[in-house]
């Protein structure tokens, strides 16, 4: 989302600054298509070029990796797409690069520097896929769109069936239990918060969570020490800064939030220390990270956990 790209530490960045950059609406089959941009006389692309992570994950999920010719350095999975020719970072996108891979399709999303790229792209004559993914609807329409961009729409619905059922079952096992009130941070210093306007949210609840902090202004407010004191949190959730050294992350996160003992969460000690990827990342993975978050409020003393 488009409020915090210059207050994130670059390490951060590949981590979770996707959910800061992404401009947030709706999306539903009749909006749909304004977020496409017009793709014609395709059948199969033979080349593609994907410069979002998630996207990435999309298009290997359709069987289409082989058709992938270059993808932006961020993109990490599958374990496939590390070895893909860069087109640059998902933050900066090389148009020149794009360009002499000489893709048949490009798909991206809708944030500023997406956006600038594609305009580029377009211009030199590409056939571009702009995608706006910041919620779980939008996730599916993704999914869909990129199905029929690229003549894989039964794989792309059978996919998007697969997803769903992933996380009804999740909502069903959570949906007699007790809500639990959750606080999710996105960072310590300072402390940053996901709200109650966030496909954050969409996850918390459901998983069987409540967002502990109040609707504010702001999709990802940062919140005062009186805030969290007062935000009666049973869970706190923080996003890994990275997949590197997970124990340690989880005993810095457990040593930060020990100032706040007044905390149930804190008391309890249900401070848990997660891999962002499957969970931040709107892709096929999104279930593997609702469920990981199910067990952050069903289970004891967890810790890291690698979905």
């Amino acid at each position: 989302m488009k409020k915090l790209f210059a207050i994130v530490a670059i390490v951060f960045f590949a981590v979770v600054a996707i959910i800061f950059l992404r401009h947030g609406s709706e999306i539903s089959e009749s909006t749909a298509k304004p977020a496409l941009s017009k793709v014609e006389g395709m059948v199969v692309p033979r080349r593609i070029v994907s410069l979002s992570p998630n996207l990435t994950e999309i298009i290997f999920a359709l069987g289409l990796g082989d058709k992938i010719v270059a993808v932006s350095s961020d993109c990490d999975w599958p374990a496939e797409a590390k070895d893909k020719p860069k087109t640059g970072s998902f933050w900066q996108p090389n148009t020149e690069v794009i360009i002499a891979s000489k893709p048949d399709l490009v798909v991206c999303e809708t944030f500023l520097q997406h956006n600038e790229a594609a305009q580029v792209l377009k211009r030199a004559g590409l056939n571009v896929l702009s995608l706006r993914v910041e919620s779980i609807n939008e996730l599916f329409a993704a999914i869909r769109l990129i199905g029929q961009a690229t003549s894989c729409l039964e794989k792309a619905e059978q996919l998007d069936e697969g997803i769903k059922e992933q996380l009804g079952q999740i909502r069903e096992a959570s949906s007699s239990l007790k809500r639990v009130k959750v606080l999710w941070v996105i960072q310590t210093e300072p402390v940053r918060v996901a709200g109650v306007n966030t496909f954050v949210n969409e996850i918390i609840e459901l998983a069987g969570g409540q967002n502990a902090i109040a609707p504010t202004g702001d999709q990802y407010p940062s919140i005062s020490t009186e805030a969290i004191s007062g935000c009666g949190a049973e869970v706190i959730i923080q996003s890994a800064m990275g997949t590197q050294d997970m124990a340690k992350q989880q005993e810095s996160a457990e040593k930060f939030w020990s100032r706040f003992a007044n905390l149930t969460a804190v008391k309890n000690k249900k401070i848990y220390v997660i891999n962002p990827d499957t969970v931040l990342r709107l892709g096929p993975r999104i279930g593997q990270g609702a469920q990981a978050v199910a067990q952050c409020l069903r289970q004891k003393d967890l810790g890291a956990i690698t979905p």
